[in-house]
């Protein structure tokens, strides 16, 4: 029973600290492009441009 005593607090405590990781994130902006990493990939770039070295 006294194990119940500090196994509560501790999980409450590690619950509001993940809830306040999830909250801070949101606040951050940490999820307002969830697509844009996935479709960065298919762009192509520009071919590099070639220097115009005239002596």
């Amino acid at each position: 029973m006294t194990n119940l005593v500090v196994l509560i607090p501790i999980a409450l405590f590690l619950g509001a600290a993940g809830l306040a990781a999830f909250l801070w994130s949101l606040k951050s902006g940490q999820y307002d492009d969830l697509d844009g990493a996935a479709e960065r990939i298919l762009i192509e770039d520009e071919p590099p441009r070639q220097r115009e070295d005239s002596p």
